[in-house]
Parts: structure tokens; sequence; C-alpha cells
């Protein structure tokens, strides 16, 4: 749903558990960027072996790893991922990966699980950025 309200502006309330590989041409700084998105859901990562998310890391250039503000569990498993990303990308060429950290759902904040600030200190513990967004 984020991906799509990125790319799209409209808001899409039900969605699929299918994974896709999206392009969008954005202005940024007078330049036009090209993005290639590949948006694959949580539930579906977790059913896979690992070669495959090891050759979507190597695709991928940076990162947005989106957990919910309303599901413990899904903040849970961001710092495995964000080392097993780190492991696979930094140690090829030691450069820094881009990775950010995004809680959606901030507008459920009576359903929240997770704090802000666990958010914030999480991503700085990893060196990452952080938002939270709904």
């Amino acid at each position: 749903a984020l991906t799509v309200r990125f790319l799209t502006r409209r808001f899409i309330g039900e969605y699929g558990d299918m994974e896709f590989i999206y392009s969008h041409n954005l202005t940024v700084d007078g330049r036009e960027i090209l993005f290639h998105i590949w948006d694959v859901p949580s539930s579906q990562e977790h059913a896979e072996e690992g070669s495959s998310e090891e050759k979507r890391i190597q695709w991928a250039d940076s990162f947005v790893l989106v957990y919910s503000i309303c599901d413990r569990a899904s903040f849970n498993i961001l710092p495995l991922k964000i080392q097993f990303i780190k492991a696979a990308k930094e140690g090829q060429n030691q450069e820094k990966v881009p990775i950010v950290i995004v809680g959606n759902k901030r507008d459920l904040h009576h359903q929240r699980v997770v704090s802000s600030e666990e958010g914030r200190l999480l991503a700085l513990s990893l060196d990452c950025g952080f938002y939270e967004v709904s």
C-alpha cells in the first residue's frame, strides 16, 4: 500500500500479497531519476529460501524496510534483515548501503504497540534513517 501511495498518490485499503516490480520517473533537484521498486510482502519473504532474498539484495542500491506500528513482530524482524543486507552489500565493496526504516500506520495510534522512540533508537543503533508515516 505504501508503494502504491508513493507511485500514484492514491490510497488503497485492500491489497494483495504478491511481489511486484514497479518503475517510476521522478524529478529530484531538477534531475530525472528512474526508480525501480521491488515490492515484496513480508509474508512472502518468510516463505522463501535465502537465495531469493539474497538475489533481491544484490539487485538493489538502497532499501526501505517497512513495519507496522501495530505489529511488534514486523518490527522485531528488522535487526536481522538489516544485518543480512549489510553483510551482503557492504561486505563486497565496503561502501555504506542506504537503509531507511519506516514505521507505517501512524494514524492508528490507538493500536500502537511499537513506540516512535523504539523505532528511532533502532534506526540510530543500526545507522539507518527513520520515518513514521500513515
